[in-house]
């Protein structure tokens, strides 16, 4: 009998186990998850300080520094006015550290709130997919240093209405001309 109670209990543990570990699939109309991160600057950001006064843009990226990622944040710095004029407000995540994200914005001007997600778990409560982190050297204000990620998140981008409700999920972002997609589907947002 208490082999039989054992065998139940490692049944019941493995299966809440095995449904914490399943993959997130985010739709949209869904109720977007909150979420919680350090900035470049090492405060803490939180999106329940956002949601439910303006729409939010969040996007995940791989790395820091690297050529899609450079070209995704730069489209969005160019188009900063456009979005605010929307009444939206831009996060771009990622698995870099809070020290890579702010040379980061100071090399290339981001005035957007950059989030670090070094263990993934903002991610994974979005479904964004992970590999494993890394790191790469970067010359900086003309110093080589090393650049650590502690995760490497699929590009993907999401658009949370003002309600907390997922208006947009794109899980094939093409780098460059992300800024705009979204700008479009805000303005056709801004319709209804």
């Amino acid at each position: 009998m208490k082999i039989l109670a054992f065998v139940g209990v490692a049944l019941v543990l493995s299966s809440a186990l095995l449904a914490a570990d399943e993959p997130v699939k985010l739709s949209v109309g869904d109720k977007a998850p909150s979420f919680a991160a350090k900035d470049a600057d090492g405060n803490t950001w939180d999106s329940q300080d956002v949601v439910g006064k303006r729409t939010l843009v969040v996007y995940f990226y791989p790395a820091a520094f690297t050529g899609g990622c450079t070209k995704q944040a730069c489209s969005y710095r160019d188009r900063l006015t456009e979005f605010k004029g929307m009444d939206a407000q831009i996060v771009a995540i990622s698995g870099d550290e809070p020290e890579t994200l702010k040379m980061f914005r100071k090399t290339h001007g981001l005035d957007f709130t950059l989030l670090s997600d070094a263990d993934g778990s903002v991610a994974r409560k979005f479904g964004v997919p992970l590999k494993q982190g890394g790191s790469i050297k970067q010359t900086v204000d003309g110093q080589e240093v090393t650049l650590n990620r502690g995760v490497t998140a699929a590009r993907w981008t999401f658009v949370i209405d003002k309600e907390g409700k997922v208006a947009y999920v794109n899980s094939q972002v093409d780098a460059a001309n992300d800024s705009q997609a979204v700008l479009a589907t805000l303005k056709e947002l801004k319709k209804y």
